[in-house]
């Protein structure tokens, strides 16, 4: 088995680049990266990957760079002495993972640069004074809900346009999420949908909640963009068909799993975005002066399995429009 350099620390994980020795580590710049999932989680580890490779396409290689992982297994009052012990270790830039993450390093530094791999609304939680002038020591990545909640809507009521109440799966402990109902009132009184709350703090309520769901038949779901959701998207997907429900999602990778169709931006662009980001700021660049970017491009893929298996048929301008089609 190939060595990955992985050294194993009470509560989180450095991580090195293939080749370098844990005694060279003190000689290498050192990147915090901060997450409210778990280390198991399957998408943690693919954006560390995301990062890391993105880091290496700009040159970085043995003895550059050494990252600090720390994961918050899906329970947030951890995250501040995770940030602080991110502080402490002299981290050069802490790389954060979801709204609520980006938070507690501010909290604990006004100094040490924090790049946000994703984030919705910064600005509103105070992160950055502002998009194109952050003002402070954040920056990075906005993946704000504003732009997709709404659309998503549409897009289920066009593909299951008998559907009267929709379910909508979201975290209630999500700093994002507080912007997200308010932003779902206005679409759904539109198009003459009630919508049903089901609640989701840790994965284990995650049954629980499709059980909620199905006794309060609702004809279809909408799953909000949460590292909850997005840790396993396979057992979200499954659920949603055992129940037979159709349901959207805000990341392609649960199309991929067999979920029926999901829209918005791919979470991996962040992490790209945070490399070059840290490339800067090892360089002399300021938090202040890198503005918050936010997605250019919103995907669109459609599972055509998962709809043959609940009896749908997908609309032609649906399947015309989609960046990607599972057959």
């Amino acid at each position: 088995m190939r060595r990955r350099d992985l050294i194993a620390l009470v509560g989180g994980t450095a991580i090195l680049l293939p080749g370098l020795s844990p005694r060279a580590a003190d000689k290498t710049h050192v990147i915090g990266m901060l997450d409210y999932r778990s280390a198991a989680s399957a998408v943690s580890g693919t954006n560390l990957n995301v990062f890391r490779d993105g880091l290496r396409e700009l040159g970085y290689g043995e003895y550059d760079i050494t990252i600090e992982s720390r994961f918050a297994e899906f329970h947030a009052e951890r995250l501040p002495d995770l940030a602080a012990e991110l502080v402490r270790l002299g981290s050069e830039a802490i790389v954060t993972s979801g709204t609520t993450a980006a938070r507690a390093p501010k909290q604990a530094t006004a100094t040490i640069p924090i790049v946000m791999a994703a984030s919705a609304n910064p600005v509103g939680l105070g992160l950055v004074t502002s998009l194109a002038r952050p003002g402070g020591n954040v920056t990075g990545f906005s993946n704000d809900q504003e732009e997709t909640v709404g659309k998503r809507l549409q897009l289920l009521k066009t593909v299951v346009p008998g559907a009267r109440r929709i379910a909508v799966l979201f975290n209630p402990t999500s700093l994002a999420w507080a912007s997200g109902w308010p932003l779902l009132e206005a679409p759904a009184s539109a198009l003459g949908l009630e919508l049903v709350r089901a609640p989701v703090r840790v994965p284990e309520e995650l049954e629980p909640a499709f059980s909620t769901i199905e006794k309060a038949h609702a004809d279809a779901v909408m799953v909000a963009i949460d590292s909850i959701f997005l840790s396993d998207p396979g057992r979200v997907a499954a659920l949603a068909a055992r129940g037979r429900l159709p349901a959207i999602y805000g990341a392609r990778a649960h199309a991929a799993a067999g979920g029926l169709m999901s829209y918005g931006p791919d979470p991996r662009e962040g992490f790209r975005l945070a490399a070059t980001y840290v490339d800067k700021i090892l360089k002399g660049a300021k938090p202040a002066d890198l503005p918050v970017q936010q997605p250019v491009k919103f995907e669109l893929v459609v599972n055509l399995k998962a709809a043959e298996a609940l009896g749908l048929t997908i609309p032609p301008a649906i399947l015309a429009r989609a960046d990607e089609v599972i057959e």
